[in-house]
């Protein structure tokens, strides 16, 4: 009998608390001292593995555990006060009614001569999808210098490659089926180790602080992996803010969120000296989004302050200088990873890639569904590195370059 945890438990819904938009799954060494709402969603998949007979890790057994007691509880997340029952958070902004398709056109379509809110199109500006030579150049020399280094930084034969995510929500659920298709492609290289960092609720603002709890759990998480911050030389980067509308119309909501991200990356290079290459992505399509907490076109603006944060260091912004030629480095080099967005049912010229309401959970229509959702944006970007010029160097294995 195929019945969903949710169905069999009776679990409700993330509540206010949650943030839903950007939770997720949260490391076992926070939940004791503030376990924070449950993500139904990894609460469904620990309970079907289980039934399947499938022995769980201690960490999950005791995640799987605490959605049994809430459930027990009457909640399907933290206690509520006073006895009151959780619901779930709608957000502060009311999203408009959901639509199969917005008509924006994707940013990697646009070309120099459309103008979306007077920007023009391309990733990398001027209708033009690759980056500027000189930065293209120089990318490929950073990702040169992406070898197998030990415990304490060293190049070595023996070392390790790290692969880090950093982020919020949608891209811890996102990473963590990138690693399962990347750890069985027998094209990556057994030297590359993919460590999942991102963590649910935890937007841009949260992690602006080099003493914030989400870079120590970045670091436990490493070191459960057997690696250390200083084998971190790549990064894949995706982040957000809740409620973006709060912040003003376009672009102020683009320009609040890249100054909280300029500073994540300043942090992310102090804390992994080795970090040399960091690829950006967008949040996907939010058409469907049931919940203001970040719905299009926001989601659709994301690309465009990528955009901006990439086209600032190619120009030379001292806050982002990856090159000791050119005083302090700041930050590591800044490329775009796979672009995510499309318009709804409208195909993507460049891949035919399409978002159905399917591809989202039910209950927010803003987080991907484990399935279709997760998985889309996993191969996307497994290609992604399996077929980018400055990642084949060190992502895949010698006999697959």
């Amino acid at each position: 009998m195929n019945t969903t945890f949710a169905a069999q438990f009776g679990l409700r819904v993330l509540n206010a608390v949650s943030l839903c938009v950007l939770c997720g799954c949260l490391n076992s060494n926070i939940l004791a001292a503030d376990p924070g709402p449950l993500d139904m969603n990894r609460a469904q998949q620990l309970f079907n593995k289980s039934k399947q007979g499938e022995k769980l890790s201690p960490e999950d057994q005791a995640y799987l555990d605490r959605a049994k007691a809430a459930r027990r509880g009457g909640q399907g997340g933290k206690a509520a006060k006073g006895g009151e029952k959780n619901k779930p958070d709608r957000g502060h902004t009311t999203p408009p009614p959901p639509r199969n398709s917005t008509g924006l056109i994707p940013l990697d379509q646009m070309t120099a001569q459309d103008n979306y809110k007077s920007q023009d199109g391309g990733l990398y500006g001027g209708g033009k999808n690759q980056p500027p030579a000189a930065h293209l150049k120089a990318a490929r020399a950073e990702a040169g210098k992406i070898v197998p280094l030990d415990e304490g930084g060293k190049p070595s034969p023996k070392g390790k490659i790290v692969l880090l995510s950093l982020g919020m929500s949608n891209t811890t659920m996102e990473y963590s089926v990138f690693k399962r298709l990347a750890e069985a492609d027998p094209a990556k290289s057994p030297l590359v180790a993919i460590v999942d960092a991102a963590q649910g609720g935890k937007d841009a603002e949260k992690w602006n602080d080099a003493n914030s709890p989400m870079w120590q759990i970045a670091e436990e998480r490493l070191k459960k992996s057997g690696v250390t911050p200083q084998q971190v030389e790549a990064v894949w980067f995706k982040q957000a803010r809740i409620d973006p509308a709060k912040y003003g119309e376009f672009p102020k909501h683009n320009d609040e969120m890249n100054e909280h991200i300029v500073k994540n990356l300043q942090i992310a290079k102090q804390q992994y000296p080795n970090l040399r290459i960091v690829y950006l992505s967008t949040r996907i399509y939010a058409g469907y989004a049931l919940t203001g907490l970040n719905p299009e076109p926001y989601a659709y603006e994301n690309g465009f302050a990528i955009r901006d944060l990439i086209l600032r260091q190619i120009q030379g912004d001292a806050a982002l200088n990856y090159d000791p030629a050119k005083g302090e480095v700041k930050a590591p080099l800044l490329l775009w990873g796979p672009y995510l967005w499309a318009d709804g049912l409208t195909p993507r010229k460049s891949d035919g890639l399409v978002w159905k309401a399917e591809d989202f959970r039910e209950n927010d229509r803003t987080h991907p569904s484990v399935g279709s959702g997760q998985g889309k944006v996993a191969k996307l970007l497994l290609n992604f590195l399996k077929t980018d010029s400055t990642s084949t160097p060190w992502f895949l294995a010698a006999g697959a370059r």
